[in-house]
C-alpha cells in the first residue's frame, strides 16, 4: 500500500460540522478536506495491493490500474447529477465507487446520500455530508474493491455479511 500523492488546499464554504474540517483546509475547488481522506485511507489502503494517487480532481484509490474509490469536492452547479443530489448552493464532497446487482439497484433507488452519476453503469455517487455512516462507507468500499480486484485478491478480503450492518472497523 502506497500513497502516490496527496492534495491539500481554500474554497469558501463549509459542508462539515464544526471540528470535522472545513473548506479552509483545501486549496483547490476539487480538493478534499484532510479529515475525509483520513477516514477513507485506512479502509482503502488496508485492502490487498492498493494504492492512492491524485486524480484529475480529488484523490482516488486503485487496485492495479482499476479505480475502486474516488473522492472529490464539486461546485453545486457541476456536474448536473451531483448538483441535483446535493440540492444546495455550497460545494459538496462526493465519493464514487462501484456496485452491482441488488445492492446497485437499492443504492440507486435509495435517494440521499446516494445518486447515479452520469457515467459508468455500475458507478454510484455518495454525498459525504454530516450524516455519513462511516461503517457503511467501509463496507461499500470493500465491495467496490472486490468488484474491481482480480479474483485471487478479492478472495483474501473479509467481506461484510450484510451491507449496512454496523461494525467496529477503521471507519467506525
Amino acid at each position: 500500500m502506497t500513497i502516490a500523492g496527496t492534495r491539500t488546499g481554500g474554497v469558501t464554504g463549509n459542508f462539515l460540522s464544526e471540528g470535522a474540517g472545513s473548506f479552509a483546509d483545501v486549496t483547490g475547488p476539487q480538493d478534499v478536506p484532510p479529515e475525509i481522506l483520513d477516514r477513507l485511507r485506512p479502509v482503502c489502503l488496508g485492502l490487498p495491493e492498493t494504492h492512492e494517487e491524485p486524480a484529475w480532481i480529488g484523490t482516488r484509490w486503485r487496485i492495479r490500474q482499476r479505480t475502486f474509490a474516488h473522492v472529490y469536492t464539486v461546485d453545486p452547479d457541476h456536474p448536473a447529477a451531483h448538483a441535483q443530489a446535493a440540492d444546495g448552493d455550497e460545494p459538496v464532497c462526493v465519493l464514487t465507487f462501484r456496485s452491482s446487482g441488488d445492492e446497485l439497484a437499492a443504492l440507486v433507488g435509495g435517494g440521499h446520500p446516494f445518486f447515479k452519476p452520469d457515467w459508468g453503469a455500475d458507478v454510484i455517487g455518495m454525498l459525504l455530508d454530516d450524516g455519513v455512516d462511516w461503517a457503511e462507507v467501509g463496507e461499500l468500499l470493500t465491495e467496490s474493491y472486490c468488484l474491481r480486484a482480480p479474483k485471487k485478491l478479492a478472495a483474501r478480503v473479509d467481506r461484510p455479511a450484510e451491507l449496512g450492518a454496523s461494525s467496529d472497523g477503521p471507519l467506525g
